[in-house]
C-alpha cells in the first residue's frame, strides 16, 4: 500500500457552504442510529460519489452539534482513469467542511478476474485500507453511506443467487470487521432523498459529486440490476425498494431467532473448550433441519465460512452415515483450508496441514 495522504485544514471562521441547509430527514436518521458523544472519534468512508459525500456533509453538521471528532477516509483504488482527480476532489470537500481527510492508495489484484470478481477484490482492498486508516488515526468507528436502494438491490441479487435467510438479511445497520465497527445509518433512506440533498449542495457551493461509471455498468451484477432491472421494477412496482428493505429487516430478525436456537443446540453437543469438536451421537439426536443449522453455526463460529448448499448437503450425508462411534477412517471432508473428520465419536475441524498427515484418510475433493 502507498503512503497515507493527510489533509488537515487551517482554521477558518466558517465553512464556505453557501448557506446550504442539510436534509432534516437525513439528519434525523443519524440521530436515530448513532449515539456517539464528545469523547468519540468517528470517520466517514468518502468515495466522492453523491451518497458518501452527502453522508460526509450531514455527518459534519451532526458531529458539530454533538461535539464529536470527525474524520474522512478516502480509498484510492487506482482502477479508474479519473481516480487521482477524485482523490483531489474529496480533499477539496474536506477543505470546505474544515475536516481532516486521510486517503490511501491500495492495490487491487484485478488480473484475470471477472467484473464481479474485480468488484469483490476492490471491496476487500477497500476494507483493508479503511482498517489501516483507522489504525493510523486511532479510531474504531466508520460510517458507510449504503442506503435503501443499495439494500433492496442486495436483497434482489441474493434472492436470485438462491441464498437463505442469512443472505436475505442483506446489509446490517452495524457490523464488526477487522476490529472496527461499521455503521450504516441510511439503510432506510431512499437514494432520491440523498440525490436531492446533493443537488442542493451543488447549487449552494458549486461542489459536485463524482460519477463512477461502474455503478451502472451491466458487466457487474449490481450494475446490471441498476441498468436493466430497476427501470422495469420502478415502472411495474413503484416503491419496491422499501418493501425489499423491509424484507431484509424481517430476515435479520428471523436469523437472530435461528441463531439463538442453533446456539442452544450447540451447547447440547458437548463441545470442547475450543469449540473445535462436538459429539457425533448428540448431533444425531437433533432433527435434520437443526442438524444443518447447528453445523452452519459451528462453521461460522470457527471462521470457516459457509459451504454451498450442495457441499453442505454432502457433509450432512456423510456425518449421518458414518459409524456411530466415529471410527470410519474414510471420512475427511475438506472445506477451504480446513478438514472436518470424525475421531472417537467426535466431529472436529482442523487445518488441512495437520489432518493431511494422517495416513489412510481420504479427502473429499468435491468441487465447491
Amino acid at each position: 500500500m502507498a503512503a497515507i495522504r493527510k489533509y488537515v485544514p487551517d482554521p477558518l471562521p466558517c465553512s464556505p457552504l453557501g448557506g446550504f441547509s442539510p436534509s432534516p430527514a437525513l439528519l434525523k436518521a443519524l440521530d436515530h442510529h448513532l449515539s456517539f458523544t464528545s469523547s468519540d472519534s468517528i470517520a466517514v468512508a468518502l468515495s466522492g460519489g453523491a451518497d458518501s459525500a452527502m453522508l460526509a456533509v450531514h455527518a459534519h453538521f451532526w458531529a458539530s452539534r454533538r461535539k464529536v471528532t470527525l474524520h474522512f477516509f478516502h480509498i484510492h483504488h487506482g482502477l479508474q482513469a479519473f481516480a487521482d482527480q477524485w482523490q483531489a476532489h474529496v480533499h477539496d470537500l474536506a477543505a470546505r467542511l474544515q475536516r481532516p481527510c486521510h486517503s490511501l492508495r491500495v492495490q487491487v489484484q484485478s488480473r484475470r478476474l471477472s467484473a464481479d470478481g474485480m468488484e469483490s477484490a476492490a471491496r476487500d482492498a477497500r476494507y483493508q485500507g479503511l482498517a489501516e486508516l483507522a489504525h493510523f488515526v486511532g479510531l474504531q468507528h466508520v460510517l458507510l453511506a449504503h442506503h435503501q436502494d443499495d439494500q433492496a438491490e442486495t436483497v434482489l441479487m441474493r434472492l436470485l443467487r438462491g441464498t437463505g435467510t442469512t443472505g436475505l438479511g442483506a446489509m446490517a445497520p452495524h457490523m464488526q470487521r477487522d476490529d472496527l465497527s461499521y455503521w450504516r445509518p441510511w439503510l432506510e433512506q431512499p437514494r432520491a432523498l440523498i440525490l436531492q440533498a446533493s443537488e442542493h449542495f451543488t447549487a449552494a457551493t458549486g461542489w459536485h459529486a463524482v460519477q463512477d461509471p461502474t455503478n451502472t455498468n451491466p458487466d457487474y451484477t449490481r450494475g446490471a440490476v441498476r441498468d436493466l432491472l430497476t427501470p422495469v421494477l420502478d415502472a411495474r412496482w413503484p416503491g419496491w425498494q422499501s418493501r425489499l428493505q423491509r424484507q431484509a429487516h424481517l430476515s435479520r430478525e428471523t436469523q437472530e431467532v435461528l441463531d439463538s436456537v442453533a446456539r442452544q443446540d450447540w451447547l447440547g453437543l458437548e463441545p470442547d473448550e475450543t469449540g473445535r469438536s462436538f459429539s457425533l451421537s448428540a448431533w444425531r439426536g437433533l432433527e435434520p433441519a437443526r442438524q444443518s443449522m447447528v453445523i452452519r453455526y459451528w462453521l461460522q463460529e470457527q471462521g470457516a465460512g459457509l459451504p454451498t448448499h450442495a457441499r453442505l448437503a454432502e457433509l450432512l450425508r456423510q456425518l449421518r452415515g458414518v459409524h456411530a462411534q466415529g471410527h470410519d477412517r474414510n471420512l475427511m471432508w475438506k472445506h477451504g483450508p480446513n478438514l472436518i473428520r470424525c475421531v472417537r465419536g467426535r466431529v472436529l475441524i482442523e487445518s488441512a496441514g495437520s489432518g493431511g498427515q494422517q495416513a489412510g484418510l481420504k479427502a473429499d475433493q468435491a468441487s465447491k
